[in-house]
């Protein structure tokens, strides 16, 4: 008795048949792959990067406050007259090796024109030497004639000190200049109303670290 054989129809199903579990398999592997419902989100999510500590090196700078909160004028710092460690070691200034010279803004002012007031030192000797430019060794001085009008120091507030190295042959002026109101101060009426300054004319004499300029001369209108 003889086999029959299957038809060629019945192997091209059993073909497709085959291909068709190996496709649901695959397609199973896949979705299982893509959809995996017991895991939940935070369990999928990606770590959380560990907070670093700043380096001591590049944290911003720790803000500090002056001493000097006057606004009487400073030399200004250059690199002729600049505070430096070394200051202190060289000889200290005196009259012989600096000329303080008092600056006005104007000969003569108008009526509600206020003078700038300003320091100018200058070292005229052959070395370098060590000075005291801060508030506390400043004094600017304004008279008419013997009469006293107005001192600086009179309604000073929280003078500080500054120590500067004068390099010879250099000068150097006040950062910010000092504004006369043109009344007479008293260390009795800081906080009280003050009497005006009369036309007339009127000396400035400028003080720094025990050495004194010579009077300068203004009109006030």
């Amino acid at each position: 008795m003889s086999t029959r054989r299957p038809t060629p129809a019945v192997y091209r199903r059993r073909r497709l048949a085959v291909l068709l579990v190996l496709l649901l398999v695959i397609g199973g592997a896949v979705t299982l792959a893509l959809w995996r419902p017991w895991e939940t989100p935070e369990a999928t999510a990606a770590p959380s990067p560990r907070p670093s500590t700043p380096d001591a090196a590049t944290s911003g700078p720790t803000p500090t406050t002056t001493a000097d909160a006057t606004p009487e004028p400073t030399p200004e710092v250059t690199p002729e007259a600049s505070p430096s460690p070394s200051a202190t070691s060289i000889p200290v200034c005196t009259s012989g090796d600096v000329v303080v010279t008092a600056v006005t803004d104007q000969a003569s002012y108008g009526a509600g024109e206020k003078p700038r007031l300003s320091i100018e030192l200058e070292n005229v000797g052959d070395l370098a030497c060590a000075m005291n430019v801060g508030t506390a060794a400043q004094s600017f001085t304004i008279s008419s004639g013997t009469d006293v009008w107005w001192r600086s120091t009179d309604c000073q507030t929280e003078p500080s000190d500054l120590i500067v190295q004068l390099e010879p042959g250099k000068k150097v002026t006040s950062a910010e200049p000092l504004v006369w109101d043109r009344t007479r101060s008293s260390v009795t009426s800081c906080d009280d109303d003050r009497p005006a300054a009369l036309a007339g004319y009127y000396n400035l004499l400028v003080t720094v670290g025990g050495i004194d300029s010579e009077e300068r001369q203004f009109r006030l209108r």
